[in-house]
């Protein structure tokens, strides 16, 4: 089974045996939107007879995806995962649940897969950063969207004339900083944290699971607790396709 998150910038990927628990891989690896021919080489000798595919990054994107899986197994067409109402024991209270982004519905699935039983927040922290509720229950209540701490960062340097472009990678700064770059970051950093442990106060939260690119650069600066998982869509993915065999 192969299972494709494409997000906005990398397109995140895993093998996995029929059978497998969520999560337990036979590989699994990341590339740049750029580099995406690159996985027939990654992907070559693995008799794949199943596709489930989360893609938030347009239909270009979406097309080359499909016009890369035939190269290699002919007969294969993806499976384009998208919320529902309900899936695996997670009940969907969007407004309308059609709406809500597959990625978002695939990573609160594959965070009450591992996590069962208790009320969480659930953080992906990518070129946007959303943050989400899911119930004791089983319950996906609602959520938070909010530019990522990369767009944060890039948008001061560009809205403003005379602060510089300070980068994540960096020792996390104090919260008040003495210089002009770590009080950029820390004001970036801090603003991320917030809104999750608003979030984590708001349901509330008895754990926040925060997966995503700059998931490292904002963890340490919570003040709840908090388990870091990557890859957290591709095992709500795994969760997704033992809950719905192919037809």
């Amino acid at each position: 089974m192969l299972l494709v998150d494409a997000g906005n910038t990398r397109v995140k990927w895993a093998l996995a045996r029929d059978g497998a628990t969520p999560g337990d891989w036979l590989a699994h690896g990341a590339v740049l939107h750029a580099e995406l021919d690159t996985l027939q080489a990654a992907w070559l000798g693995h008799g794949v007879t199943r596709a489930l595919v989360s893609n938030v990054a347009g239909a270009q994107l979406a097309e080359r995806l499909a016009a890369l899986l035939p190269r290699l197994w002919p007969t294969l067409q993806p499976e384009w995962f998208s919320a529902q109402a309900e899936l695996a024991g997670l009940r969907n209270r969007y407004r309308n649940p059609s709406q809500l982004g597959a990625d978002r519905f695939a990573a609160a699935l594959g965070a009450r897969t591992l996590v069962p039983g208790k009320a969480l927040v659930v953080a992906t922290c990518g070129t946007a950063t959303t943050v989400d509720a899911v119930s004791s229950a089983g319950e996906f209540v609602g959520g938070m969207i909010l530019p990522g701490l990369g767009l944060m960062l890039g948008s001061l340097a560009r809205g403003t004339a005379q602060l510089p472009e300070a980068s994540a990678d960096a020792v996390l700064p104090p919260a008040f900083a003495d210089n002009t770059l770590d009080a950029i970051r820390s004001g970036c950093i801090s603003a991320q944290a917030g809104a999750i442990e608003r979030a984590v106060a708001s349901l509330p939260a008895e754990l926040c699971i925060i997966s995503g690119g700059a998931a490292g650069h904002v963890a340490p600066a919570l003040s709840v607790p908090y388990r870091m998982l990557d890859n957290i869509v591709l095992v709500g993915l795994h969760a997704a396709a033992i809950a719905s065999p192919s037809p």
